[in-house]
């Protein structure tokens, strides 16, 4: 038989749309492992499933330094799921990576752009902008340059430095929280004034929106863009929720 002569198989939509099976748990649990030199001393909080350790997508055992996390992890559903294995698979071991991002997104960060109008903007974005600024001031040392408009500005690097110093401080998971947070808002100020507390999770959100607010006033809401950002506000409290429970 040759190839023109093999019968096509052809999968309809419906069978593609079909959901798949799912298999139940009977019990969902946390097992402590006793600390050993690859985990520098720290217990670790194994989640299982039916006694059997749940795996990540790269079959790293689901395994963390937090209790509080382990135990509110279910792997049917996400966000903090996926999280949780984005750290175990892809963040630890290279969060020098991850800080070099969040800094190059202070480098450009959203609250040094300000807009050179109409008043009304420029006035929103300096009540809600100006606070952070001067908290990054007092707890990085970090003096940042403003602008108005979208032309590039370079940071000094001392004030840069003061923000790369408190990353340094940070571990996998609270690295992954800020990451998110900051790749949701532009701004890594807005996701490290929230982590240290100088900002409510829903105050850092309305303060990254500033500018969309504004225009949704002047033009209306468009219904794809705002179930966008409806799904990135879930992704925002996922991330804030992890930085809770890590403590």
């Amino acid at each position: 038989m040759n190839e023109t002569d093999k019968p096509k198989i052809r999968i309809s939509k419906e069978a593609l749309d079909r959901p798949k099976p799912r298999r139940f748990y009977k019990q969902a649990g946390v097992r402590e492992l006793p600390p050993d030199a690859a985990t520098g001393g720290a217990a670790l909080y194994q989640v299982v499933l039916d006694g059997r350790p749940v795996r990540t997508p790269r079959k790293a055992a689901l395994a963390m330094p937090y209790r509080a996390l382990a135990e509110v992890i279910d792997p049917a559903t996400m966000p903090l799921t996926r999280f949780a294995n984005s750290i175990l698979d892809g963040v630890i071991g290279r969060e020098p990576e991850v800080r070099a991002d969040i800094l190059k997104y202070a480098g450009s960060d959203l609250l040094c752009y300000r807009a050179e109008g109409p008043a009304s903007l420029v006035q929103r974005q300096a009540a809600a902008w100006d606070r952070v600024l001067a908290w990054a001031r007092e707890a990085f040392n970090a003096r940042l340059v403003l602008t108005a408009g979208v032309m590039p500005v370079a940071q000094p690097d001392h004030a840069l430095a003061g923000i790369a110093a408190a990353l340094e401080e940070l571990d996998a998971y609270r690295l992954t929280s800020i990451h998110v947070m900051t790749t949701l808002t532009g701004s890594a100020l807005l996701a490290l004034a929230h982590s240290h507390g100088a900002l409510t999770v829903d105050e850092a959100w309305a303060a990254a929106h500033i500018d969309e607010d504004w225009q949704i006033e002047q033009w209306g809401e468009d219904y794809e863009a705002a179930q966008r950002r409806r799904y990135r506000w879930s992704e925002m409290q996922a991330a804030s929720r992890l930085l809770e429970l890590v403590g």
